[in-house]
Order: structure tokens, then sequence, then C-alpha cells
């Protein structure tokens, strides 16, 4: 305390002439809720409609609504839902079409490697990767809405799928099949990942049509890097037995990442060591690839195909050297040409593989709109999130009927897609037509694929995933609690799985922020020095108390689940219930920072009120909200509250409470 002063003066000199200017009642009338209503609200209500102005009414509606079903709505419809209508008109084409049709080769270029990489992660044949990386592109080029996106095999949702995909069609235990029996299971299984296709597409044109789109901000940022962080180390630990030439059962379910990794140890011995030479030269080979297009991606024209030039070499070798037959290297063998015939998937299945098909609809949603959301920000233009819900909706549900597996959006092809130069969706279609070579021609090119060069193109696709982790320590300084959902995510998608890591990683999140409203204090404000601001008295600036004058603030939301401590924090304050050192006259609470309120908490205000009027303490509230004010209407709470202790702001609150202090005993104000 640095000193106090009189604030009253003597007779004929003003009452409050020493006061600062807020608190001078002296400027114009405290202004209330009420009164602000009366001045600039209606000046009054409308007059109650009799019934045949009640029908004209209804019929000008009915007409304005056929109105918007007319051919300006239909046209106006149609430009929501196919966005190359709204881009192609004003596409640049000499300026953004060589740019898309490098990025998009380049791109297509990448698909081909990764997307059979990617189905085996899947456990269906390497072919199918190849549908999901042409027809789901196809898709989005005609309705999404990120220019800069790249979609099709995500290895993430690849082992979700694979997972789902063991346990409804597991491998028999007589690993010894016949090319029959090894063709059914292949079948098999191809119809179970179409069937989560189906699901998580269906899922996402339900949540388009009731407008979810703003569900993906419940998988914040750090729930997602941590998720897939944590199933790139799935991946590689999935790998492993591809990698050494080992041929083990799949392991799925919790803690199946440490199941794979004593199987792998005890088979170690069995390991081919004509495999782990191809996996070590190809490693060799892909990783310095990619760190020299990461490092040097601003003077290469185009990123080095380093996967495309790794398949070539590979498949050269073994052809040249009968590696399959020699030494039992797993080829990828016969690539069917042309396309599957379209089949619905079997839907009496589909109850089985809901669990499953959700958080791979979330995944997709969340990873793809957040992904599309960077570039637009970076490029200045926007994303429509409900659009992207049907964009990637369609995208599965038409593509499983092609036996496609689940798609999204990918990071490193995106990356690979901005960096090559791409403008538009259309570098979509000519990967589409590179990919498309691919069925109709090139496929028997691949025939000596080794399968592990696929499982390092696999492991090496996960670089930027794991890299995420450096950016850990920046995180502890920014947040503690988001570094807390970061680490707990993580623990848990290793530990378990994807999905129920997941799950895991969305409640504590949500969690958090429960505790963080429930943790909130009141906080006593006091009037800074030479302004009208009111500041938090724990801060450093200069600042004015009037004894019997309390001004608390409340920043969070007033609910079930914050009135406890909004009751047991105000009863601190005020003394209710206990003496104090100084008695208060007046109670101001700065509503300014309650977004919301529901009943339980609008009872809490009236019991607010009522144990203030039994201790002598008149209570104002300042700055509600409409909302908020709605809820303490519909609550009665105002007839208890009248309109006369709500104000517009902070200062008119304050200023009437200093007319109320003014009749009483002589006040001196306080700075601290």
């Amino acid at each position: 305390m640095s000193g106090t002063q009189d604030a009253r003066t003597r007779s004929g000199r003003g009452e409050v002439s020493d006061l600062k200017s807020p608190l001078d009642t002296r400027r114009r009338e405290p202004l209330t809720e009420a009164r602000f209503q009366q001045l600039f609200g209606r000046a009054e209500q409308e007059p109650e409609l009799s019934a045949e102005q009640g029908c004209l009414g209804r019929c000008r509606r009915w007409r304005l609504r056929t109105r918007v079903c007319s051919w300006s709505g239909a046209w106006l419809l149609l430009l929501a839902r196919l966005p190359p209508l709204r881009w192609l008109p004003r596409y640049r084409w000499r300026a953004w079409l060589l740019g898309d049709a490098v990025a998009g080769v380049t791109v297509g270029v990448v698909h081909v490697p990764q997307g059979m990489a990617f189905a085996l992660l899947t456990s269906v044949p390497p072919v199918f990767g190849l549908y999901t990386s042409f027809f789901p592109v196809l898709l989005y080029s005609l309705l999404g809405t990120g220019r800069h996106l790249s979609t099709g095999t995500f290895a993430v949702l690849s082992l979700m799928t694979g997972s789902a995909v063991e346990r409804l069609v597991p491998e028999p235990l007589a690993r010894n099949l016949s090319g029959v029996e090894r063709e059914q299971l292949d079948a098999q299984r191809v119809g179970a990942a179409a069937l989560v296709a189906f699901g998580s597409g269906a899922l996402m044109l339900g949540m388009f049509v009731l407008q979810l789109g703003a569900l993906s901000t419940f998988l914040s940022e750090p729930v997602v890097k941590a998720l897939t962080s944590g199933a790139a180390l799935h991946v590689l630990v999935s790998q492993l037995p591809s990698l050494l030439g080992l041929s083990l059962p799949r392991q799925i379910g919790c803690f199946s990442l440490f199941k794979t990794l004593a199987a792998v140890l005890t088979a170690l011995p069995r390991s081919s060591p004509a495999e782990l030479t191809i996996s070590a030269l190809s490693l060799a080979l892909l990783v310095p690839v990619k760190e020299l297009n990461v490092r040097f991606r601003d003077r290469l024209p185009t990123p080095i195909p380093g996967e495309v030039v790794m398949v070539l070499l590979a498949s050269a070798l073994c052809f040249t050297s009968s590696l399959d037959t020699r030494y039992n290297v797993q080829i990828v063998g016969l690539l069917p040409g042309g396309f599957p015939q379209p089949l619905l998937p079997n839907l009496a299945e589909l109850p089985r593989i809901l669990a499953d098909a959700l958080p791979i609809a979330l995944v997709t949603f969340a990873v793809s709109t957040s992904l599309a959301s960077i570039y637009a920000d970076k490029y200045s233009y926007t994303v429509d999130p409900n659009q992207e819900l049907l964009a990637h909706g369609v995208s599965n549900l038409i593509s499983s009927l092609f036996s496609c597996f689940p798609n999204s959006a990918t990071l490193a092809t995106t990356s690979l897609l901005v960096d090559a130069g791409g403008n538009t969706q259309l570098a979509g279609f000519f990967s589409c037509i590179v990919v498309l070579s691919v069925l109709l021609w090139l496929g028997p090119f691949f025939y000596y694929l080794p399968k592990a060069v696929l499982a390092c193109i696999n492991i090496s696709s996960m670089r930027q995933m794991f890299f995420q982790m450096q950016e850990l320590p920046q995180l502890w300084n920014i947040s503690r609690v988001d570094f807390a959902v970061w680490m707990v995510t993580w623990v848990a998608v290793v530990t378990l799985n994807v999905d129920l890591g997941l799950a895991v990683g969305v409640v504590f999140s949500m969690m958090t922020v429960v505790c963080r409203t429930q943790r909130v204090q009141c906080l006593p404000l006091g009037l800074a020095e030479g302004t009208e601001l009111y500041r938090p008295l724990r801060e450093s600036h200069k600042l004015l108390q009037v004894p019997g004058l309390c001004i608390l603030s409340y920043p969070a939301p007033l609910y079930f689940g914050t009135r406890g401590q909004f009751r047991r924090s105000l009863e601190w304050h005020l003394g209710l219930g206990e003496g104090v050192a100084e008695p208060i006259r007046v109670a101001i609470l700065d509503f300014s920072g309650v977004t919301f309120a529901d009943a339980a908490g609008a009872r809490e205000v009236a019991q607010l009120d009522s144990r203030c009027r039994d201790a002598g303490i008149h209570l104002l509230l300042a700055q509600c909200n409409a909302s908020v004010l709605e809820t303490l209407t519909r609550a009665g709470v105002l007839d208890r509250v009248t309109p006369q202790q709500l104000f517009v702001s902070v200062q008119d609150a304050a200023a009437h409470a200093l007319e109320k202090l003014l009749t009483g005993p002589k006040i001196c104000t306080v700075w601290v």
C-alpha cells in the first residue's frame, strides 16, 4: 500500500472530485441493462399477429423457400458441391498448367510404389493399393476444396484397416495354403477392407448431412501428431518380418507392437540373408535420397524419385539373378491389368466393422482437414470442412465399390505436390493418368519386385512422422497441458493400439479442458491509474481500490462442473460465512468471461444474490452476454436479480456502486 487519500473533499468542492474518471458519477448516468434496452433496443414489442396475418406470413416464408428452390438456387447449390465449377473458369492456364502437370506426374510416380507398399499394411494384394491410388484421387479432385491436397493411401489408415481385416479374416493356422486357398483368403480380405471403406465413407456422409464439420476441433493438434507418430512406430515394427524375410502371423489387439517384437526376436535365427541384404541396400538408398529432397527442396526442380529408382533397380536385380527361385525371395507377382468389376460389399457384416470404421472416419477427416487448412492459410484461400466431409465420404464410399481400402490425404505426397509446383486440384488428374498407365500397360514390369523393398518404402515414408517428436521441447515451453496430451496419446497408441490410443487421447484432451475450467479462480480487479481499465490486482500496475467495494471477474463458463468452484471462490473473496477485516458493501461480478451458463449455474447466481442480501452486500452483474442473460431469464433468476442490478460495463457498475457507498461512512481510496 503506497498511501491513502481522502475521496470526499470539503463541502463546496464536490464530493468525488479526487476520484478517477470511471468512478466519476458526474460524467453520465450509469447504464444498466434495462436502460440500454430502452435507449438502443427495440422500443416496443411487435403486436401479436392475428390468424389471418399469421397465415399470410407463413405463405410469404413459403414463397421465399420456393424461390430458393429455383434454377438459380440449384446452380448455387451445384457451385457449392462441385468446386471445379468455381475454380476452373478462373484457371490460369499459362501460369499453372505446367506446374500442375509436373506435380501431378511426380506424385503419381510416387503413388505407384507407395500404393503397393501400403496395400501390404492393409493385408491385401499390392494391386489394390494401385486402385486406391486412382479412384479416390479422381473423386477428391472433383469434390474437394483443398487445392494443394494429395489424397490416396495413408500408412496410418492402412495400419488401422489391416488390424480390422486381420480380425475379420484371420490367417488359417495351417499357413501352407494352396494357390486356390490363398486366392480365396485374399478375396475375403479385400472384401473386408472394402467394407471398412464403405462404412467410414457412409459415416462421413452422415456427418456431412448433419453439418458436423466442427467435430474436427475435438482432434487437437497434439492428439493428431501423437497419433501419427505412435502409428509410425507400429508401421516400423510391423514391417520387420518383411525386412528380415520372416513369415510370421500379424499381431492385432492391445500390446500388438510388443507381441510382434517378441515374435521377431524369437524367429530371428530363421531370417533370410538375401532379403536382409535387399532391405539394407534399399534403406541405404532411400533414406539419403529423402534427406537430400528435404535439404535441397528449393534448389531441385523436382524431388528425386528415390522410390521409383529403387523399385526399378530391385526388380531388375531380382529378374537377372532369379532371387525368387534361388533364395526364396518374396516378390509381388502378377498385377492384373485393368480395373475390377464394381461390387457392393457385404453389408450384412457392416455392424461388425462400425467400431473400426468410426475411428478411421475421424482420423481421415481430422488429418485431411488440418492438412488442407495449413496450405489454405499459406496460399490465402478457404477450405470448407463440411464440403471436405462430403468429398472424403464420397471418395471412400464409391471407391469401396471398386475394392479400394480407406484413403485420406497424405502428408508425404501433399508436401511433394507443393514442392513440385502444384497449384490446383487439376494435379490430381495428372496423377491419375500415371497410375492408370501402370494399371493398363506397365503392371508386368513389377512382377519381380521384392516385397522387402515395399517394406522399406513403408518405413522411409514414416520419416516426417518420426521427426514430429522434435517439437516436444518447444511444446513443453509453450503449454505443459498440450505436452501431457501429446505424451498420453503417444503412450496409449504405442502400448495399446491405434484405435484405443485415439480414444484415450481424445478423452484425455477433453478432460484437460474440463479440469482447467474447474480450476479457474475469481480475479479481484482494480482501476489502473490514469485509465478507465480494470486490471487484476495481481498485476504490477498501480491500481485503485475503494474500501467496501469488491470487483471480481470470473473468466470461465458457469455450468454444473464449475458451480462449486464458483461458489467457494466468491465465498472467500466476499467473506460470506466468516468475518473479514474490511466488510464488503457492494460486489460487482464481471461476467465478460462467462461464455455460457446452464440451469445449475443460473441457480448458483440466484443463491449468491440471496446470500449477499442476507449479508448486507449489494450484488451487481456487469457485461453479461446475450446467451447468459437468456439463461438467467428462463431460469427465473431475474425475478430476484432485478434488471437494475445488470450493467453494460464494469465502469457503469462501479459508478453506481460509488453512489451507494457515498451515502454511507467516509470512503478512502487505496492505491496498491
